[in-house]
Formats: C-alpha cells, structure tokens, sequence
C-alpha cells in the first residue's frame, strides 16, 4: 500500500566524456540489455562491480529506543479505529501492545529495481530494510493472528528474469523470525497492463505479469480461521451435480469421491488465486484528491483484497493493523466490518487524501462484484509455427526496426 518517499533522491549529475563512437557504442549496448536510458545502464554496471563480500554476522536486530512512539501522530479517529501519521515502526516496536493484533494486512513498497515517486526499496537490500517490521510485526501479533503480505514481483535490471527478492522475503520471515508459511495466495489482476513492455510487446519473449504473491503467515502453525467465512457461488456444473446427483466412486487420479460430496454448504471453497481487477479510476477518493489537488496514491489495492483476509481470519471487534496504510483502504474496509483498526502512513499527503474515505460519511464496502472471470485455457487460439519462429537468440537483441528507434530515443536524453 504505502510508498515511502525516497530519503535519498537521484539530484547530482556527473558529466561523462565520450569520442562519437564510444558514445554510439555504449547506447548500442544499452539499448540491446534494454536499459532506457544510459543512466540506468550505468547504475546498473556500477552495481555489479561494487559488490563487495561481507562477513556474515547474522541478522542485525533492532534498538526499539531507535522508533519512539512519541514520533507517531494521530491523524483521524473513527468509531472502530485510527489512522496514525508516521514512521510504522514506532508503533510495532513500542506503540502497540504485545500480542494484541490479530491481524496485519498490508502491501509494503515492491523491491522494484527502478525507483518510483513513492521511493521503492532496491531488491537487493529489501530484507535488511524490512528486518525491523518483520520484529515489530512478531512482536505484537497474538499466537492466533496472521500476518498477510501483498507483494508483486520485480524484474532483474536490462534482463527478462526475475527477481528473488519475494522469495527471499518469505524464507526470511520464517527462517529468521519463526513465522509460519500458512498458504501462498496469489492475486491475479486481469486488468493489468501487458508489462514489462519491453520483454512482453517489444522482444516478444516473456508474457504480461499479472500476478501478485500474497504471503499468509502466522506465529503459530494454527491461526484462527475458516474457510466457510470467504465461500464462493458454486459452479454451473456443480449446482448440476447437486440436482441431479452423483454417484460416489474412486476417480483415476486415486481420490474417493464419497457421497457427502453431494452435500450442498451453501457454496464452494475458493482456491488460492484471487482475480480481482483493480480498475477503479472514479469514485470519492480520487474525486477528492483531483478537487483538493491531493497526489492519488498510486498503488493501491483493491477493497476486495483485503475483505477477502478480513472476514476469513479475524471476528467482530478483533485487531487489524496496516503499517503501510496508503490511502487506508485496509482501513476502510475494516470499519465496514466492525473491526478495530490502526493504520500507519508516512506520507501526509497521501492521509489528507484518505481522509475522503471516511469523511462526510463511511465509504461503504463495493456493492458491484462483477462478473466471474474466464482464464483461458493454454494454446487456446490456432497458430502456424513455421510463421512465427521462435527468437533464436532468447531476446537478447530487439528486433532490427526498434533498434534504431531506442537508440535515437537514448541520445536524445
């Protein structure tokens, strides 16, 4: 959710001196690892030989005398909860009671390896950075509470591979801090846009990105839970089979189907993919922010989201926390449901914005759940193979009409 502003801007320039040829040869290099300008093709060679072996010392733990509650203002109160304006790890590590939140839901700035206006953490450093959340988050969760985590995924600079930086996070928590991998959700967005442009429409070697990891943990192997809470309507050919019948008997794949699988529970268990389009471009809070000239928060996720973990894994009355409120969407959608909330922001811009979530009245929870969506199935459209012949060389150069086009693109900047 919440971007943190970066605490150390890109504002100094080094003038570099070149012969023609050196310049039109680095472009040409540039352009081929699919950097888009020299800059990042410089950072990102600097970066790969400034890396410098350290002793292993283990895991630096934090001072809580570094995070004083003092620093943590209240911003807005509501019947159920609170939004703070500051630094959230003031109220992990000393604000918040121990063992006192039930849930933590929230969506911490992607390890994306080119910097944002909202001041991304580089992949590389990310668990070092979020060492003291994942302390503060241990710290005040109960022994039945869970700690939820929306991160997408990050591209190796000038490459079409991935970063570990999700991974890394992951094995982190549980290796470092005791957490409890409960289940992998994953968040498929089918609004997304056909990114990273430059591998998906350009090189043609890699497919859109349109899935976001959503980590659920837990301090405990046993967090309260149920999946009755979050049922999805049954399929056509589900409410077939509880009409007309079905026959129990032992499937090819070894599975006894009995006959309580004719049982009608008022709905089906959801798998652990989440299609939510995050589309919403109009409503009260980007009316108030476009009228008072608030910036809009450029990563926010969808109310459904975090209903979703909301409703399955906490009760009425119950605790939930999001150190990286943004617009206070976890915020918002706790209210509607009558749990207590706490939601921490940095950025005073981005709470005067989510004030217009609260204020004149409670923004009520999306009436409009749309339509179910289709994936389809692989190789669904007929091609000819020998008509489109696979990329011998992997990507590694653009194709010969864009080359050109980049190349004058970069000496331009």
């Amino acid at each position: 959710m919440a971007r943190p502003k970066a605490t150390n801007p890109r504002t100094k320039a080094a003038n570099v001196r070149l012969t023609e040829e050196e310049r039109s040869e680095i472009e040409a290099a540039a352009a081929a690892q699919g950097f888009s300008s020299l800059s990042e093709y410089f950072r990102a060679l600097h970066a790969q030989f400034a890396q410098v072996e350290e002793p292993d010392l283990g895991p630096k733990r934090t001072d809580p005398r570094d995070f004083p509650a003092k620093l943590l203002r209240p911003f807005h109160k509501t019947d159920h909860g609170e939004i703070l304006w500051g630094d959230s790890r003031s109220y992990l590590l000393n604000k918040a009671k121990e063992n006192s939140v039930d849930l933590i839901m929230t969506s911490p700035p992607f390890g994306l390896v080119r910097k944002k206006s909202y001041g991304n953490e580089d992949a590389d450093r990310y668990c070092d950075w979020f060492r003291p959340f994942a302390e503060g988050a241990h710290r005040v969760l109960k022994d039945t509470g869970s700690l939820v985590i929306d991160i997408g995924g990050a591209w190796v600079p000038g490459q079409p591979t991935r970063s570990l930086y999700h991974f890394k996070l992951l094995v982190m928590l549980v290796e470092e801090y005791g957490f409890h991998l409960c289940q992998e959700h994953y968040w498929f967005n089918p609004s997304k846009l056909p990114t990273p442009a430059e591998w998906v429409n350009v090189r043609r070697v890699r497919v859109k990105d349109a899935v976001n990891t959503v980590w659920w943990l837990s301090k405990t192997p046993f967090p309260k839970a149920n999946n009755k809470r979050v049922l999805q309507p049954y399929s056509k050919s589900m409410k077939h089979l509880l009409k007309n019948g079905y026959k129990a008997k032992l499937r090819p794949s070894g599975h006894d189907i009995s006959d309580k699988f004719n049982k009608d529970n008022g709905g089906s268990v959801p798998p652990n993919l989440l299609a939510i389009a995050n589309t919403e471009s109009n409503g009260r809070y980007q009316d108030n922010c476009r009228a008072e000239n608030i910036p809009i928060h450029p990563a926010r996720f969808p109310a459904q989201l975090p209903e979703y973990f909301i409703r399955f894994l906490t009760d009425p009355g119950d605790l939930v926390v999001d150190p990286f409120g943004g617009s206070c969407v976890t915020g918002v959608v706790a209210e509607n449901l009558k749990r207590r909330w706490t939601c921490c922001e940095l950025s005073e811009e981005y709470l005067l914005g989510a004030r217009a979530r609260f204020e004149p009245t409670l923004q009520p929870l999306p009436k409009d759940r749309g339509i179910p969506y289709e994936i389809a199935s692989p190789c669904a459209l007929p091609v000819n193979e020998e008509e489109v012949p696979l990329f011998a060389d992997g990507g590694a150069q653009r194709p010969a009409s864009m080359r050109k086009k980049a190349s004058s693109k970069i000496a331009a900047e």
